[in-house]
């Protein structure tokens, strides 16, 4: 009921962005024809009464488009939403196998959506959300709830943050072809091996890491609070931008003096973009120079292409605190304004990087990196020593891609030892 609610809300939010997109088309299409008539000083005059006319008539249709569709909107939320109350959750086991089933889809689809116009749905308070949950066996859970959830809670607790665009379920991709189990993966095998608790946090990814940051910061303040037992050891593990969202984390609970920086042990960044994707820079840089293009077919992908979340735009330099972005625009060509965060004493930093080639330094390996993130961003490692964030330890994994980085026996093995 949740989504179908958001889903309606979200189809009249973009007719409304639709139409915006067309008129400004329209209007700069309009400006660039009265000018060029406007060139003989003869025609001038004519030329802006017939523009002056023309746009008071295309105004009055677009604001006749926008009358029509928030009145059907409003008159449809009125007549659906008292069938439309309360939430049932398709809870699915996290196993591979499951992957394909009408729950799986429904979360794929809604955290691609959370990725890339997170930040539309959270200003706009749709049902589509994801906001931050605790999730065990396919369901979300409140804080509160943790000692009836987790009732073998142990004093040691892992806490995995998954990617962009995606939930839990990214942790176990490839299980069965890795493990033999379509079940098993790092929660999992640290649960058997160590006694760790896992925890999985689903986001809303298209909001900005740092907003991010700070409600993992909380919800872990609420998780200590209720925890059934007295933690003894916390360890973060963030894939992605969850690796970004981890150490934004752990710098707002330092900020705070939050409770749960005390247990903190680890803080484990598997292929995250500490100094930028280059897929978002990419993109960046194509709007950009599409802006500069004096022509409709130009201006209106540039328009789409910058329309992409707060999230997204945060992975060009690897921003994670609020005064990296607040203030600035986050469309200046190739502007970058990260900050060097300081790690807290105490927390061992690892970074896990990936090349796809069998030697990580050779020129594909160090170009491709892991096909969604360079080794020098995953690692940190600036050629500027004052941009570096200082890790305690670097692992590069040859022959493996982003996603195998979330579930793959070479990085398990790294994440236990230094566990144990």
């Amino acid at each position: 009921m949740r989504r179908i609610r958001g889903l309606r809300d979200l189809v009249f939010d973009g007719i409304e962005a639709v139409t915006d997109l067309v008129q400004h088309t329209h209007t700069e299409v309009a400006e660039r024809w009265t000018k060029r008539a406007g060139m003989l000083e003869s025609a001038k005059p004519l030329a802006d009464s017939v523009h002056d006319v023309h746009m008071a008539g295309a105004a009055l249709n677009y604001a006749s488009i926008r009358t029509v569709s928030r009145g059907v909107g409003a008159v449809l939320r009125v007549a659906t939403d008292p069938f439309l109350h309360g939430d049932h959750q398709l809870a699915t086991p996290l196993r591979r196998d499951a992957l394909g089933t009408l729950p799986w889809w429904l979360d794929h689809l809604e955290g691609t959506l959370n990725g890339f116009v997170g930040d539309h749905l959270a200003r706009r308070g749709n049902g589509l959300d994801l906001g931050m949950t605790l999730r065990h066996e396919g369901r979300s859970f409140a804080p509160d709830e943790v000692a009836q959830i987790l009732p073998d809670a142990t004093p040691k607790i892992c806490v995995f943050v998954h990617g962009l665009s995606a939930t839990e379920w990214s942790w176990v991709l490839y299980a069965d072809r890795v493990w033999g189990d379509p079940a098993s993966c790092y929660a999992s095998k640290l649960r058997e091996d160590l006694g760790y608790t896992p925890l999985f946090v689903r986001y809303n990814s298209g909001r900005h890491v740092s907003h991010n940051g700070r409600a993992l910061a909380e919800l872990l303040d609420e998780v200590s609070a209720h925890y059934p037992v007295p933690i003894e050891e916390i360890a973060l593990v963030g894939h992605s931008m969850g690796g970004l969202v981890t150490r934004s984390a752990v710098h707002h609970g330092s900020q705070a003096k939050s409770s749960w920086l005390l247990p903190l042990s680890q803080v484990f960044c598997i292929g995250a973009p500490h100094l930028g994707a280059p897929l978002e820079k990419g993109a960046h840089i194509l709007a950009a120079l599409l802006r500069r293009i004096p022509a409709a077919g130009a201006t209106v992908p540039a328009a789409v292409i910058n329309g992409r979340s707060d999230g997204i735009k945060d992975l060009r330099h690897g921003y994670t605190t609020e005064e990296e972005w607040r203030g600035e625009d986050p469309d200046a060509l190739l502007h970058d304004n990260r900050h060097e965060i300081p790690l807290v004493d105490g927390v061992t930093y690892s970074a896990i990087a990936a090349t796809i080639t069998r030697d990580p330094e050779s020129p594909a390996g160090k170009l491709l990196g892991d096909l969604l993130v360079r080794k020098p961003s995953a690692a940190g490692q600036s050629p500027d020593p004052d941009r570096r964030v200082r890790f305690h330890s670097r692992q590069v994994f040859p022959q493996m891609n982003h996603l195998q980085l979330a579930n793959h026996p070479a990085v398990y093995e790294l994440l236990r030892n230094a566990l144990a």
